[in-house]
Formats: structure tokens, C-alpha cells, sequence
């Protein structure tokens, strides 16, 4: 029994030994960012149709009904679902509005919205599609988004250049601190991106101006600018 103590007390010694031994380990830390700029191949548009009706909301509704089914339609035809575009519903409301006068509501009449998504990568299009939508009774372009669907593909690339970069400055401190890197304690990455989104407004003053809004005027021009895509990699380095 004593020995069995004895062994036991001695491993416990050694794991204590290597367990203070492991959190005195000294180490660097290191960070590094990758950037890179490339075209947007995908852009989502928000189209929204908005109808009023002063008595009914069954009339503001039909009427929305109306309107939206041609636009759906409509768009439907201007992408290639087989490339992967698709049109989706992204927000539907239906409510009364009040206006307040004198600390008193007061029913003013009923709205009707109606919001969707173009999701394609013909951005080449996408002027196109804006008139058609303004054309047919959308009473807002909401925005634009352009991305890219390899973003994920680009953004591993970036985070491999980034963990390199933070390799290459931790041997640099380790020998200016007159020491080796001998392992990876911890790392850690991300992706984000920025200039991808553009923000266009059309009332309904501009829309009923446009007799013909197909042929009175080319298609609206849009630039797409270029989507900036940034990769951040913080490392810790082991050192001796």
C-alpha cells in the first residue's frame, strides 16, 4: 500500500510539474490582415410594392395582389433560375395608419407592402430590371447589394496569406527577443467585406413622370464598383 502511495504521489508530482511547466511556456503574439478587391458577380435588388386604399383593406390588398403578381412574373422572366437566381418575398405587411392631432388618433387609411428580392447574377441586368419593376407599378427600389459568390473560396486564400504573415513576425520578434518559435498555441481568423451596397430611392412623383418608362429612357446605369474583402488573423506562438 505504501508503495502504491508512494507511485501515486510521484505521478501526481509529475503532472503538476507539467501542467505549470505548460502554462510557463512562453509565447508571442502575432496579427496580420490580407485584402483583396474584386469584381461583385451577384447582386440582390429590394423592390417593394406599397398600395393604400382610404376605406378597405380588402381593396389595398387586391390591388397590391395585383401589382405584385405582374412583378413577380415579370422578373421572373429577366433571370436565369438555373444559374442560380432566384425572386423571394422578403417582408409583407398589412395595417391600418393613423395620423395624431390635438393627443388624439386618427384613422387615416390602409397599407398594403409588399417586399421582394432579385437575387441574379446577370448584374449586367440589373438596370434593366429596375425599370421594368418602376415600370409595372413598384413604387420603391430599396437597394442594392453587389457580392460575390466565391467569397468564400477568396476568403480562405486571404486567411492562409494573413496566418503566414503572422508566422513570419512572430520569428521576427522571437529573434530580436533573442529566442526560437517552436509551435502554434493559438489562432484565430475572420472575413469581412466592404463596398458592396448601394442604397436608390424612387417615389412616385418620378415614376408617374415617366410616360414610357421602357422606351422614353435607356436602362437606369449602374455601377458596381468592387467589393473589398479584408481577411484578420490573430496568432499566439509558442516560444523557447
Amino acid at each position: 500500500m505504501k508503495r502504491i502511495l508512494a507511485a501515486l504521489a510521484v505521478l501526481c508530482m509529475l503532472f503538476t510539474t507539467a501542467a505549470f511547466a505548460e502554462t510557463e511556456r512562453g509565447y508571442i503574439s502575432a496579427n496580420a490582415t490580407a485584402n483583396k478587391e474584386l469584381a461583385p458577380d451577384t447582386v440582390d435588388i429590394s423592390i417593394a410594392v406599397v398600395t393604400y386604399d382610404n376605406k378597405s383593406m380588402q381593396k389595398a390588398t387586391q390591388q397590391n395582389k395585383e401589382l405584385s403578381d405582374k412583378l413577380y412574373n415579370a422578373m421572373k422572366s429577366m433571370i436565369n433560375t438555373g444559374n442560380g437566381d432566384y425572386v423571394k418575398t422578403s417582408d409583407f405587411s398589412a395595417q391600418p395608419i393613423y395620423t395624431y392631432s390635438s393627443n388624439k388618433r386618427n384613422f387615416d387609411k390602409y397599407e398594403v407592402s409588399n417586399r421582394i428580392i432579385v437575387h441574379t447574377k446577370s448584374i449586367d441586368k440589373a438596370g434593366d430590371i429596375i425599370d421594368k419593376a418602376i415600370f409595372l407599378g413598384a413604387t420603391n427600389i430599396d437597394s442594392l447589394s453587389f457580392t460575390l459568390s466565391s467569397y468564400e473560396k477568396e476568403c480562405d486564400a486571404l486567411l492562409v496569406s494573413a496566418t503566414q504573415k503572422t508566422r513570419t513576425r512572430a520569428d521576427i520578434l522571437a529573434k530580436a527577443a533573442g529566442t526560437v518559435v517552436t509551435g502554434i498555441k493559438s489562432v484565430s481568423g475572420s472575413c469581412n467585406t466592404s463596398g458592396v451596397s448601394q442604397r436608390i430611392m424612387y417615389n412616385m412623383v418620378a415614376k408617374s413622370s415617366m410616360a414610357d418608362a421602357e422606351t422614353a429612357m435607356g436602362a437606369t446605369p449602374i455601377e458596381t464598383g468592387v467589393v473589398k474583402l479584408y481577411a484578420t488573423v490573430n496568432a499566439n506562438y509558442f516560444v523557447k
